[in-house]
This record gives C-alpha cells, structure tokens and sequence, in this order.
C-alpha cells in the first residue's frame, strides 16, 4: 500500500527520481498513464493488470469505451535508472503540467504525481467533516 506525500524536482529531460519508500513496492518496471484530476497515475505492474482487467469487464457502452481509451491510450511502461530517476514521457509531463517541483501521494495502490502547483490547489479538503459523515454511506466508518 502506498501512502506519504514526497516534494521532487523534474530536471531538464524529463527524469524524477521516484521516492525511496515507494521504489521497492513499485519494483524493476511500472506503468503510468493518465489520472484524474490533472496528475498521473502511477502503479505497480501487479496493481495495474488489476485495474486492467476492471476496464476489460466494463460493458460495452460509449463511456465505459472512452474510460478504457484514456486510461489505455496514456499509458507507458517505465523502468526506474540505477539512480531511482524515471523518466516521463513528454506527452504525460505536459498533460499533468510537470514542469519542475513534483508531488508524489501514495494512494492505496498506486501513486498519483501532481505538479507542485496544481497539488496545493487540490489538496484543499474543505469541510473534511462533511466529507466524513457521507462515507458512513459507503459503509466507512472511523
């Protein structure tokens, strides 16, 4: 399980170096694809055929095919150098605005990476409190 927020920057080629206490769970090759949200989605080999196989028993209707296409279409297969840096592909970097500071967040099975910038306005939670008392509806309770 990933979790924790970790502050990188992304040098002139496109390389970060992913953070320590999510290389050894990520392991020798990944995959990143488009998120939500405005980041990047990064996920471990194993968590992502899990996904996978979600999209594969999405029905065949126009959103569930237009799901399947963004999330399919983005996504690359990474291998982190001996330093930790991997490199992200332009199109990505440009879709998620990752142009110098960088927020990884663990998020239970994958990673999510955020511009800097684009983190600090999401990561405002508003009235958490609300947010809490609607969990109770999907059977979450603290």
């Amino acid at each position: 399980m990933f979790m924790g927020e970790f502050n990188h920057s992304i040098d002139a080629k496109g390389r970060i170096i992913v953070p320590a206490k999510f290389r050894e769970e990520l392991g020798e090759e990944f995959v990143v694809t488009l998120g939500l949200d405005g980041c990047l989605f990064l996920y471990p080999n194993s968590e992502w055929l899990e996904f996978v196989e979600q999209l594969k028993h999405l029905p065949g209707t126009l959103e569930a095919r237009k799901l399947q296409r963004y999330f399919l279409a983005g996504a690359m297969t990474i291998e982190a150098d001996k330093q930790g840096r991997m490199l992200i592909p332009a199109r990505l970097r440009e879709f998620a605005g990752l142009e110098k500071d960088v927020v990884f967040v663990g998020v239970l099975g994958k990673i999510e990476i955020w511009s800097k910038e684009l983190w600090d306005k999401n990561n405002d939670f508003g009235d958490v409190e609300a947010i809490a008392e609607n969990m109770a509806e999907l059977g979450i309770s603290f």
